[in-house]
C-alpha cells in the first residue's frame, strides 16, 4: 500500500512526529475512503478536486481543507520521486483560502504578571522557572518538556533545543528565566541528564499537565485571557520583534523553517501601531456628522 509506506517514509527517514503522523494518517485515510478501493496511483488531478469538494460539503473549514490537500500533495511528490507514477494528480488542485487569524498575544504587563508567581507556594519555584523560561525563549511545548538540565548553559546564558524535524537551535536565556532555573534547580537537586520539569516518577511531564498548570496559574494571578504555552511563545515572538524589527532573528529564535511563518507577528506590530496612530493622530478618524449620529 502506497499509503502505509509513505508513512514508514515520514517516521524512518523524515524523523516525523507522532502528531504529524497521525494528521497524515487521517488525512490519507480519508482519501483512501473517498476513492473506494481504486489504486490511489490511478487517480488524476478531477479526482482530487473531487475529493476536496466531497470534503467541503461534508462541512471541514478551508484551514482542514488545505492541510487533506497538503497531505495528498506530500504523498504524490514522495510516490513521484519513488518512480510508481509519472504526473502528479495534485497540480494544478486548490483548496479554498482560510482567513488569516492572528495569533492572540499578551500585552507587557500581562506577561510579567502572569510568570511572577509566588515561589513560596506548593511548585512555585518550578512554575515560576517554567513561565520565566517559555515567556524568555519562546520555545515550543514539546520542547519545554523533553528539556534536560545538560541543555542549559548557565555561564552563558542559553538552551540548546530540538525543534520541528530533529533540527537543533540555540536561543538565549534572560536573567529572570535564569535566576528562577537556579532556584528550581536546587530545590529539585537535578542531574544534568534529568528532565528540567519531570512528571511523575521522574519521567518527561505530559504537555496536558503544563496546559492544565497554566490555566490555573492564570486564575491565581488574575489574568482574564485564554491562557495556554503556545500564547507564552507568540507573545515572546511579538515583544521581541517589536522592540528589535528583526524579522530574520525572531525567525531563527523561533526555529521557523518559512521565515512566511513568522510574518503573522509583523501583522500584530502593525495592528498595535494602527491602534496607537487611530488614538493619538487627529486626523486618523473621519469625523462624525449629524448624518452619522
Amino acid at each position: 500500500m502506497p499509503v502505509a509506506a509513505f508513512l514508514e517514509h515520514l517516521r524512518v527517514e523524515r524523523q516525523s512526529s507522532t502528531h504529524t503522523l497521525d494528521a497524515y494518517r487521517r488525512d490519507l485515510a480519508a482519501l483512501a475512503d473517498f476513492a473506494q478501493g481504486r489504486d490511489l496511483l490511478e487517480l488524476h488531478a478531477d479526482d482530487i478536486r473531487a475529493f476536496i469538494a466531497r470534503e467541503h460539503r461534508r462541512g471541514l473549514t478551508p484551514k482542514s481543507l488545505q492541510r487533506r490537500l497538503s497531505a495528498c500533495r506530500s504523498l504524490y511528490r514522495w510516490l513521484l520521486k519513488q518512480g510508481r507514477i509519472t504526473a502528479l494528480p495534485t497540480a494544478g488542485v486548490r483548496a479554498p483560502k482560510a482567513p488569516r487569524k492572528l495569533p492572540q498575544v499578551l500585552d507587557v504587563d500581562e506577561a510579567s504578571r502572569l510568570v511572577e508567581v509566588a515561589t513560596d507556594a506548593p511548585l512555585g519555584l518550578r512554575d515560576r522557572a517554567l513561565l520565566e523560561l517559555l515567556y524568555s525563549s519562546g520555545l515550543r511545548l514539546s520542547e519545554l518538556c523533553a528539556l534536560r538540565w545538560r541543555d542549559l548553559d548557565f555561564e552563558q546564558g542559553l538552551v540548546s533545543v530540538l525543534g520541528k524535524g530533529s533540527k537543533q537551535r540555540i536561543v538565549p536565556v534572560g536573567s529572570h528565566a535564569r535566576t528562577a532555573l537556579h532556584e528550581w534547580r536546587a530545590e529539585s537537586a537535578g542531574t544534568p541528564e534529568s528532565f528540567v520539569f519531570p512528571g511523575r516518577g521522574g519521567q518527561q511531564i505530559s504537555a496536558r499537565a503544563i496546559q492544565l498548570r497554566m490555566k490555573q496559574l492564570a486564575l491565581r494571578q488574575g489574568v482574564r485571557k485564554r491562557i495556554h504555552p503556545h500564547l507564552l511563545r507568540h507573545s515572546f515572538a511579538s515583544h521581541v520583534l517589536e522592540s528589535s524589527g528583526d524579522l530574520r532573528g525572531v525567525q531563527e529564535l523561533l526555529g521557523h523553517a518559512d521565515i512566511a511563518t513568522t510574518q503573522i507577528y509583523t501583522h500584530l506590530d502593525f495592528q498595535h501601531l494602527a491602534k496607537v496612530y487611530d488614538s493619538a493622530h487627529p486626523r486618523a478618524r473621519r469625523k462624525r456628522t449629524d448624518k452619522d449620529a
